[in-house]
């Protein structure tokens, strides 16, 4: 399992790279298309695989699939968390409970007999930073699946998710264990 400390860096290691981008280009896209987010995703995987519309890369560990479709203007950033068969209803509410609160941009779903934590989004609106958050986010929801089924270091007031994680951490420092 993934400690909170590695968690919290997952996101935080994904755009910092990138905080120079539009400096570095000439001249930025007005708007997102799939050409650009092959180029984003060549900068975070140089062994992405795929074509225009479909990729393959992985991320601290986790597969990682993106999306795309100009002509709808859609995309999203997809990852398998678990099966779902054998998930307890307490762990489904949870992950309910953090579509809420905790989960963010990214959001738990299902389908096809599989968990997915999934990212979409309007293509051309989308930034290269809300982009690289939204596969930031998606990673940290397959890492703490099963604890704090958070996609980063947020947590959006009004839910359930605050006060769970802290009851984890405070479980966490009772036992020793470093976060």
């Amino acid at each position: 399992m993934l400690k909170l400390s590695q968690f919290y860096l997952i996101c935080i290691c994904l755009v910092m790279p990138f905080s120079t981008l539009q400096a570095e280009d000439k001249q930025a896209p007005a708007k997102m298309d799939s050409t650009r987010i092959q180029t984003l995703l060549s900068r975070l995987d140089k062994n992405v695989e795929g074509e225009k519309g479909f990729w393959q890369l992985e991320i601290a560990g986790v597969a990682v699939t993106v999306i795309t479709d100009d002509k709808a203007n859609r995309m999203r950033v997809i990852s398998p968390v678990s099966s779902i068969s054998g998930v307890e209803p307490k762990s489904l509410y949870r992950m309910m409970q953090a579509n809420f609160d905790s989960a963010l941009d990214a959001r738990y779903s299902i389908a096809k007999g599989v968990i997915w934590s999934a990212f979409i989004h309007p293509l051309e609106q989308l930034s290269d930073q809300q982009f690289l958050e939204g596969v930031g986010q998606v990673v940290n929801l397959v890492t703490s699946y099963g604890s704090t089924y958070s996609s980063g270091l947020l947590v959006f007031g009004g839910g359930d998710s605050g006060k769970l994680q802290r009851e984890l951490i405070d479980d966490l420092l009772e036992k020793g264990l470093a976060i």
